[in-house]
């Protein structure tokens, strides 16, 4: 007996999807496998089975009043001056993983 299926279309961006294959032909796992799987879980849990959530991003300077900013320059400042900053490369490091 034959499995019933349906088409899912879905736009994502290139380099997402480029990378998701990437990992999911590591693992030997199909795309259409693991958005199965995620439908699945959809429907069991009656939810998205991961947390949905608005990250914190820092915050522009323009969007910031005076007093605030002035406030994170100085507790920057007292960082650096007790030796608890990070080294230049150190924080391009961490900035690149973030992209």
């Amino acid at each position: 007996m034959a499995t019933k299926t349906a088409n899912v279309l879905a736009r994502v961006e290139p380099d997402v999807k480029e990378q998701a294959e990437s990992i999911m032909n590591m693992l030997g796992v199909p795309a259409s496998t693991v958005i199965n799987m995620l439908y699945k879980q959809i429907i069991m849990t009656r939810s998205i089975p991961f947390p949905l959530s608005i990250p914190s991003a820092p915050v522009a300077r323009d969007e910031m009043d005076n007093h605030a900013f002035n406030t994170m320059m100085e507790q920057g400042l007292s960082q650096a001056k007790a030796g608890r900053g990070s080294s230049l490369d150190d924080a391009f490091t961490v900035l690149e993983r973030s992209v």
